[in-house]
């Protein structure tokens, strides 16, 4: 009588089973990150009037900007960025926090405003776009 024994291969299957579910959090990794979708609704006004939102802007030449604090209209380094960032995000961790990429930023720059924002202690970050054109009725 010839059977085959399964639980030595049940056994296997199991622990390569456990061995994957503590992996895979692990290999994952990543900004979280509210893309806009296309006809996405305008952000309530109330929202933005209750917390003043940052808004981090980045340039065709991959230079920051931030709306508070100095100059809106001077470009800052990374470090000084994080810093501003992260005093506001302590002071009101439930501030709303933008990033605005020009369009011919390159994406490597925008990763980086993010992560940047991410190290501050931003909980969320969203992303300004222009609305699409509207389309002319003959």
């Amino acid at each position: 009588m010839g059977d085959i024994n399964v639980v030595p291969y049940i056994d296997v299957m199991l622990v390569l089973l456990i061995i994957f579910m503590i992996t895979a959090p692990l290999l994952t990794q990543g900004i979280s990150v509210d893309l806009p979708e296309v006809g996405a609704e305008p952000l309530d006004p109330e929202t933005l009037e209750q917390n003043e939102p940052l808004v981090v802007s980045v340039d065709r030449d991959g230079l920051f900007y931030l709306n508070v604090g100095g100059d809106p209209e001077a470009p800052i380094d990374e470090q000084t960025l994080l810093q501003r960032i992260g005093a506001v995000i302590r002071q009101a961790p439930e501030t709303p926090v933008f990033v605005k990429p020009d369009r011919a930023a390159y994406v490597e720059q925008f990763a980086r405003a993010m992560v940047i924002i991410q190290q501050a202690g931003a909980s969320s970050v969203n992303m300004i776009t222009d609305p699409l054109p509207q389309e002319e009725e003959p």
